[in-house]
């Protein structure tokens, strides 16, 4: 086995497809570590410095509990991944805050009180399918990595066939499946022996950059992503060896090849998102707005009804919940809108599972930090925050027996300053648990890919005529 594994090394070591695969991922990995070092420090200086006026703006409400109550917490900002350059996924076409603001239509020339939303920066926003094109390590795995895999191995059987040298090959002793076994290591190493030195000249350049910072759990999440890439090569090396031992030319064994390779690599992945996403489609984003204002409306004209041309105002208690009831439909209307779009995104990722390139961009942003999945867990943040930082304004409110309890209405609430250091700020995290979760389908689906053509391969060269 060893011996076929050698020979096969060797042999592709003094091809020129090995001298053309070294050149084109060592210049990719060296393009995508030049702009990632181009664009991270930017990203991050504007995260820090968005993050750091939002803390001075929670600051500055502290005079009063009714302040924090209108106000809000202001924006939340989402943390950039130091691991983008391996995948970008749709960060560009996400948010990266969420607001906590008193937008919205006044009741009794009251201020409303705050309610979370997220705002649409651009208007790629309301796409939120896979993206393919980027040039990070999923792209370059996903379609170059893929490429060069078949290319090491459409001529592995059918090459040898055509020469005679696999007749001679098993001519003696030697069981099918270790000659089998001989190919696929030593395909594998000349695979990996490429793109490992691509990677370390990548690796190395980003970890020396003073403007990056990567810690012991990205350390971590790199070696993960580098096991998904020996687990993505080894599926289409198998793929080669299934193709190259089912037909008898080298010639057309390479056109079914790369039939199969645009196929899963190009075609599925962006047409079937694209179909799945629009199985479920949102409301368009003017009928959202004006419905969304449609409720302020009704809120509003509820009040003036009953109470327009009262000559006594309502107490205070009235006028607390006709805030918070109508704060309460308009913040429920948002997340109605956000799981119609959260809804489309996962369809459009569900359908695409048939490729396993697709599977591979899941994986690699699901470990990256980036992309839907990422988003999704950000979301979790900002939920979470926002019933610790209502939590935090009741139970002050309580904590003060002169106050009347009535949340939202000045008169209604504690007047009593609130210390800035007990106001809670936002962090946005990411979970490495949580990812291997969500990872986990995708995984599993991977290795069966993989376990499906290395059983394939296996019976297409045991039963080859020679």
């Amino acid at each position: 086995m060893w011996h076929i594994a050698k020979r096969e090394l060797y042999d592709n070591l003094n091809s020129l497809r090995f001298a053309l695969a070294t050149v084109l991922l060592l210049a990719l990995m060296l393009t995508n570590a030049v702009l990632y070092l181009r664009e991270h420090p930017k990203r991050t200086q504007a995260y820090h410095n968005a993050a750091a006026d939002a803390v001075k703006t929670l600051e500055s409400r502290s005079t009063n509990l009714y302040s924090l109550a209108t106000g809000g917490p202001g924006d939340l900002h989402k943390s950039p991944s130091p691991l983008r350059f391996c995948a970008e996924g749709d960060e560009a076409f996400l948010p990266t805050r969420a607001s906590g603001a008193n937008y919205g239509q006044r009741i009794a020339n009251m201020p409303p009180v705050w309610r979370l939303f997220y705002p649409q920066e651009t208007p790629n926003l309301r796409n939120i399918r896979p993206d393919f094109t980027t040039l990070d390590w999923a792209f370059i795995v996903g379609y170059v990595l893929s490429f060069v895999a078949l290319l090491f191995t459409f001529d592995a059987i059918s090459g040898e066939l055509e020469r005679g040298t696999l007749q001679l090959t098993l001519a003696n002793p030697i069981p099918r499946h270790i000659v089998l076994v001989g190919k696929f290591l030593g395909a594998f190493i000349s695979i990996n022996i490429p793109f490992a030195i691509s990677v370390l000249m990548n690796l190395l350049l980003i970890s020396t950059s003073d403007a990056v910072q990567l810690n012991a759990e990205a350390w971590g999440r790199l070696g993960i992503l580098y096991g998904i890439v020996i687990l993505y090569t080894c599926l289409f090396i198998a793929l080669g060896l299934l193709i190259s031992a089912a037909v008898r030319e080298s010639g057309v064994s390479l056109v079914v090849l790369l039939l199969i390779w645009v196929s899963f690599v190009i075609f599925m992945p962006n047409t079937l998102a694209s179909i799945g996403s629009r199985t479920s489609v949102p409301i368009a984003y003017e009928k959202f707005w004006t419905q969304r204002m449609r409720l302020a409306d009704e809120a509003r004209e509820a009040y003036r009804d009953k109470y327009g041309d009262s000559q006594t105002p309502p107490s205070v208690h009235v006028l607390g919940e006709y805030v918070i009831t109508e704060a309460e439909e308009y913040e429920r209307f948002n997340e109605a809108y956000l799981k119609q779009q959260i809804e489309q995104g996962k369809r459009a990722r569900a359908i695409t599972r048939i490729s396993p390139t697709a599977i591979v961009q899941r994986l690699f942003e699901s470990f990256a930090g980036t992309g839907f999945e990422r988003h999704l867990q950000f979301i979790e943040n900002v939920q979470r925050y926002a019933r610790q930082y209502r939590e935090f304004v009741i139970d002050t409110d309580r904590a003060d027996p002169e106050s009347l309890h009535v949340v939202g209405i000045q008169e209604g609430m504690s007047q009593k300053p609130v210390s800035p250091e007990a106001i809670p700020k936002f962090k946005d995290t990411r979970n490495l648990n949580r990812d291997f979760n969500t990872a986990a389908t995708d995984l599993l689906l991977l290795v069966l890919f993989l376990v499906v053509l290395v059983s394939g391969a296996y019976l297409a060269f045991v039963r080859l005529e020679i």
